[in-house]
This record gives C-alpha cells, sequence and structure tokens, in this order.
C-alpha cells in the first residue's frame, strides 16, 4: 500500500472513530434521567489518539476523551462565568503563584480547554506562556470552543511535552515556572514521569524556577511518583484538597520558599485571584511539605 492509500486508510479509522464516539454518545444522553440534566452534544472532533467529545451540561460545557459519560473530563468551563475554574485541582495549580507570584515566563505542558494559559495570560499581562499539546485536535477544540487564543505572549505548539524541554535545553532556553498537566485516557505519560525526565525539567527552570506537577491524591503509582520527585527535588509542597481527587506538586530549583513566604503572597493575591474561585488562605491550608517519607521506595527511570 502507497502512502496515499496509508493516510486515506488513517483518515477513514479517524473519522470512523469520531462517529462511533457520536453515537454512544447519544445513546447515553438518551437514557439520561430528566431533559435539563441531559449532556448536549455540540462536537466530536476526530484525533489520532482519541475523539475528542464537546458537550453541555449543567450549565457548564466541558471536554472529554471517547464519550461524554466517561471519567475523568479534561476539561470544563461554566457558561454564566467562564472565568471561574470548575476544577479544583486547576485551582491548586495556579496556587503556585503564592510560592512565585511574577515569573516571566511559563511553560505548560497539556492545554485540554486552555484553562490554565487563559486564567496565566490574564494573571501575568507581561508574562510569556508557552502551551505544549501533543494533539492538534486538542488544540482546534480549545481554540474554537473554549475561547482559547494564541498570541505573542500566548503561544502553543503541538508536539510531546519531553521533546519540547529538550529541544528548548539545546537552545539554551529557560522557564520561571514549569507547569505539568499532560494526561491522556489514562493516567501522565510514563515518558513525563521519570527521573530522567524530571532532570530535564530541572535543568530548563531558572535558578529559582519551579516545577507545578497535577497527579491524583491516590494512586498505584503515588509512592514512586513522590520518591521520584523527592530524588529531583528535594523536599516540595504537596497540595491535596482530601484523601481522593487531585494533588499538586510543587518544587523548586533551589531552597522552597517557606511558608511564610505563601502566606505573604496569599494576602497579596487575594483580590486578583477571588475572580478565578481561588479563595487564597483555604488554598494556604492544602500545602504540606513533603520530605524524606518515601526515601526507601523505588524511583522510576525510562525503560532501558
Amino acid at each position: 500500500m502507497n502512502l496515499k492509500s496509508l493516510l486515506h486508510s488513517r483518515k477513514a479509522q479517524l473519522l470512523a472513530a469520531a462517529i462511533a464516539a457520536v453515537l454512544a454518545t447519544l445513546a447515553l444522553g438518551l437514557v439520561a434521567d430528566g431533559q435539563s440534566s441531559r449532556p448536549q452534544l455540540l462536537h466530536v472532533e476526530p484525533s489520532e489518539f482519541a475523539p475528542v467529545v464537546v458537550f453541555e451540561q449543567y450549565g457548564e460545557r466541558c471536554i472529554n476523551f471517547n464519550e461524554m459519560e466517561g471519567e475523568g473530563r479534561q476539561t470544563c468551563m461554566r457558561l454564566d462565568n467562564p472565568r471561574v475554574m470548575v476544577f479544583e485541582y486547576t485551582r491548586m495549580m495556579t496556587s503556585a503563584l503564592l510560592v512565585k507570584p511574577d515569573p516571566a515566563s511559563v511553560l505548560i505542558i497539556g492545554l485540554g480547554g486552555g484553562t490554565l494559559p487563559t486564567a496565566l495570560h490574564e494573571l501575568l499581562p507581561e508574562a510569556v506562556i508557552d502551551t505544549v499539546e501533543i494533539d492538534p485536535a486538542v488544540v482546534e477544540v480549545a481554540q474554537t470552543y473554549f475561547s482559547y487564543k494564541p498570541g505573542p505572549r500566548q503561544r502553543v505548539f503541538v508536539e510531546d511535552g519531553r521533546a519540547f524541554v529538550e529541544r528548548a535545553l539545546q537552545a539554551g532556553q529557560h522557564y520561571d515556572m514549569v507547569m505539568l498537566d499532560a494526561f491522556d485516557v489514562d493516567y501522565i505519560p510514563p515518558h513525563l514521569l521519570t527521573v530522567e525526565f524530571l532532570t530535564q525539567v530541572r535543568e530548563v527552570l531558572t535558578p529559582d524556577g519551579l516545577v507545578v506537577a497535577n497527579s491524583f491524591a491516590q494512586s498505584r503509582m503515588y509512592v514512586q511518583e513522590s520518591a521520584t520527585y523527592a530524588a529531583v527535588f528535594g523536599k516540595y509542597y504537596n497540595q491535596r484538597a482530601g484523601l481522593e481527587g487531585n494533588r499538586v506538586i510543587i518544587a523548586a530549583n533551589g531552597p522552597l520558599p517557606p511558608m511564610e513566604t505563601v502566606q505573604s503572597n496569599a494576602e497579596r493575591l487575594a483580590q486578583a485571584l477571588e475572580p478565578y474561585g481561588i479563595d487564597t488562605k483555604a488554598a494556604v491550608g492544602r500545602f504540606s511539605v513533603a520530605s524524606g517519607e518515601y526515601d526507601a521506595a523505588d524511583v522510576l527511570h525510562d525503560a532501558p
């Protein structure tokens, strides 16, 4: 089979997957309880990874992979107030500004609907926000349905996050903050969890830069992830709102700023962060220092 035929076959497969996703989501919607709560399908974007499904429910517009009713919604936006962050983990990640309130450059790996880069672009109007997203279908959906607007200080790159970091290192580029928010339909891609990758992230940070990583509060990888971050960065801040849901790791390329600094910045930034649904007093209460409790655990390495 020649290249043209292969490409045609691949496009047909992607279209078939998208059609299947439409049928599955419509079937789910038909059996939902009550007209007002039934999810309304807006769009399915074909993708070589997984169809990107856009739908509305309970006054929110959301993204999911494959179907509307699947677990792990990637993004949701309130239709009556798009600025308010629906998900707690995005509020926790943005709370990294309590540790470093004035980054001039931010790298975000994982776009979703663009909640984080859009908010940071508003909060840090002089900063350059670079976002890396492996799936062009996600970028298309973020721009069309979630008001994500790339520009000179709001740049988006369609490629693998690790490849981008490696290229940035080769170019001598550095960031004040690197935010890791890349998930597939199952979990964080394995090559974005290892000592080797996190060492590259540390090398791309400025001397007092931060890495901010979204993960799960409970997972079979929790202990190994914790040990891996500790192996590269030493002690770090853990943000957890409870035993379930997400946790956010905040680690520094250098001494970790003390809680006194976090509390002082929380008071200063309270008014600016309130429109996004972030209560800075509550945010400070989620911070705890992780140091040494998993030193004996195996760290994660690249496959040989």
